[in-house]
């Protein structure tokens, strides 16, 4: 959310920011926050004046009563009630007019950075450098899911009779090697000072507003029904959300936290071929990482994240690229953004494995979180990013590892959380 002060001082600003996004039906936003605004303002200084008026005339008729002049002590009375009641009218269209005005102010874009190249959508990100030689092997990669299957270790069928489409059962040394990948990740990142931390699988829907748009709101959550609860898209949700209503001191900048979840989405929308099996799915597991820091240091950060996220599926010897996300394809809230995507040789291209956002300061304003500096409070900045998010990145894994024979190699660094197994056989 931003700075509405900012927004009433550079509307023409906001409004290309919203060009250069393609939301060109969130254009009148702007000029209707700025007129509400100065409704609640002009709405706000009356009631000042009111309250300054009855306390001035309740002094009025102390006095006048200390004289014993009733007469005219009961008049001012009558002047007070009257004020009260106006000054309760405005107090009212006050608050209406403040909540419709973060209403609207939370619908509008937050500025992206300078660097972000301007593009209608996913088809004009902008590749930025590969990391690892893709190679395609001389043998036929079958579908991940039939890979899984000649190791007994996926079963969809029953899922389907028990949760629906979108649900899986892991089994045997596919479910450990799933375990075996999430562990690995924990102790990556505490290896590179990240304090690990197992958050809420549910958070208050101040919390879900707080840390996303009411677009991604809809499209991701699921609503406990008759509760004020949801359950969690990531956890980064929940995970911003300790910091909910807090004053930070600076000197304990930055808060760098890796977090273990499970994480549930709606998915909405139909999917193609390629994306059967675990890649798009209502229910899977996450290594997150968030950090909290100063303002100035948050491009630091966000080339930090994202660059332990390729070193993390380097480590796996898993080629993988970045792409940088254009414009259009930035979330409302963020400011910057960076996929990771490991490469598939059985598609041939690279797929989304994870992603890397700065956020700059818009999802402090909205869940208060600030910053007690040597020059006063300010908002935080907030950045996360993803780990790993398997079973999707075992789409990858196994592609990557598959042998002619069918088994599957297990990378030196993963061989201690498998029980010392250097492959998977059918």
């Amino acid at each position: 959310m931003l700075d509405l002060k900012f927004v009433r001082e550079n509307p023409e600003i906001v409004k290309q920011n919203i060009r250069n996004k393609f939301q060109d039906h969130k254009l009148p936003l702007v000029d209707e926050v700025i007129e509400l605004d100065q409704q609640s303002r002009k709405a706000k200084q009356e009631a000042d004046a009111l309250r300054a008026d009855r306390k001035r005339i309740s002094k009025q008729i102390g006095v006048l009563m200390a004289k014993g002049q009733k007469e005219e002590a009961e008049k001012m009375k009558e002047q007070v009630n009257q004020a009260s009641d106006h000054l309760a009218e405005l107090e009212k269209k006050e608050d209406e007019l403040t909540a419709r005005v973060r209403e609207i102010m939370m619908k509008i874009p937050n500025i992206i950075d300078p660097s972000v190249p301007i593009g209608k959508n996913d088809t004009e990100n902008v590749e930025l450098e590969r990391f690892g030689e893709p190679v395609v092997p001389d043998f036929e990669v079958p579908y991940h899911t039939e890979i899984m299957e000649r190791l007994h270790g996926i079963d969809l069928d029953s899922a389907r009779k028990v949760a629906g489409n979108g649900f899986y059962y892991l089994m045997g040394d596919v479910a450990r090697l799933h375990s075996a990948v999430i562990s690995y990740a924990r102790d990556f990142m505490i290896d590179r000072g990240f304090t690990y931390c197992v958050p809420p699988f549910m958070i208050r829907s101040n919390v879900v507003t707080g840390v996303m748009s009411f677009e991604e709101m809809d499209a991701m959550m699921y609503k406990i029904e008759g509760e004020d609860l949801y359950l969690i898209g990531t956890s980064e949700h929940s995970m911003i959300g300790k910091f909910i209503d807090t004053i930070l001191q600076e000197e304990d900048l930055p808060y760098t936290l890796t977090s273990y979840s499970p994480c549930f989405r709606k998915e909405k929308g139909a999917h193609g071929l390629e994306e059967r099996g675990v890649y798009r799915i209502h229910q899977f597991e996450k290594q997150e990482m968030i950090v909290v820091c100063k303002p100035e240091d948050s491009m630091m950060w966000y080339d930090k994240m994202w660059k332990n996220t390729v070193d993390f599926f380097r480590s796996l010897d898993i080629p993988v690229r970045t792409l940088e996300c254009c414009s259009g394809d930035l979330a409302d809230l963020k400011v910057k953004s960076v996929d990771v995507e490991a490469w598939s040789p059985r598609q041939k291209k690279y797929f989304e494995v994870g992603s890397c956002s700065n956020l700059g300061d818009a999802q402090a304003r909205r869940l208060k979180i600030r910053v007690n500096g040597k020059d006063g409070k300010y908002f935080a900045h907030t950045l996360n990013n993803t780990v790993v998010a398997p079973p999707r990145m075992l789409i990858a894994f196994l592609e990557n590892n598959l042998q002619a024979d069918g088994s599957v190699k297990i990378p030196e660094v993963l061989r201690p959380y498998m029980g010392g197994k250097s492959e998977i056989r059918p």
